[in-house]
């Protein structure tokens, strides 16, 4: 790659960052459905038309940002997975160190989730059940849970995530000062739910 053509990726990797940070900035204050392409192009200091150099339509812009919200969420919950045990609280707390790296855009996420667009909250919804099923996935592997029904663990699962996001949405939009006890709250909340895991009793097969 000639030094040209490098700093013309860049530039352009920069003018897409930039159309991807601005439109999390609008959207904080009026949600994605309200926004223009113009103004989104505007924010990253380019014409509308150059816009289509990036995307191929606001919805590509805003399946973008979903695809990136969701990854962000799923390597966070990550180390939630396996971990329904004395390390937990530790683990929570890395959690939200991660979300308040990415406060814009986890806000985005669960904002969207419910009040964007019919299209994102589809594609939201989506990708947010495959997480569950990664999830059943992963408990389905412990030897303590091996006698569960596949629906004891898609509950399971599906608490887990909740829980999780829940907690979330209540961070990104705390005030500094309220942020530590919506933390310790989800840690007591995920404590609970492992104390459930741990001395639930499957019901015996028919």
């Amino acid at each position: 790659m000639t030094e040209q053509a490098g700093t013309r990726n860049e530039r352009k990797a920069h003018t897409r960052a930039a159309l991807l940070d601005g439109t999390l900035a609008l959207a904080a204050d009026r949600g994605f459905a309200a926004l223009s392409l113009r103004e989104i192009a505007r924010s990253a200091g380019i014409v509308p038309t150059a816009f289509y150099r990036h995307f191929a339509s606001l919805d590509d812009l805003g399946a973008t940002l979903v695809d990136e919200g969701v990854t962000a969420l799923r390597l966070a919950l990550r180390e939630v997975r396996r971990k329904p045990d004395a390390h937990l609280a530790d683990t929570v707390r890395f959690v939200f160190e991660q979300v308040g790296a990415k406060r814009a855009l986890f806000g985005f996420l669960i904002r969207e989730r419910h009040g964007g667009p019919a299209a994102l909250r589809q594609e939201i919804a989506r990708e947010m059940q495959l997480i569950v099923r990664e999830i059943v996935a992963d408990l389905s592997r412990l030897r303590a849970l091996d006698t569960w029904s596949t629906t004891e663990l898609e509950i399971a699962a599906d608490l887990l995530v909740t829980t999780v996001t829940d907690g979330i949405a209540a961070y990104v939009a705390a005030t500094p000062r309220e942020e530590a006890a919506v933390v310790e709250r989800t840690v007591m909340q995920m404590r609970l739910i492992a104390l459930g895991i741990g001395g639930w009793v499957p019901k015996p097969a028919d």
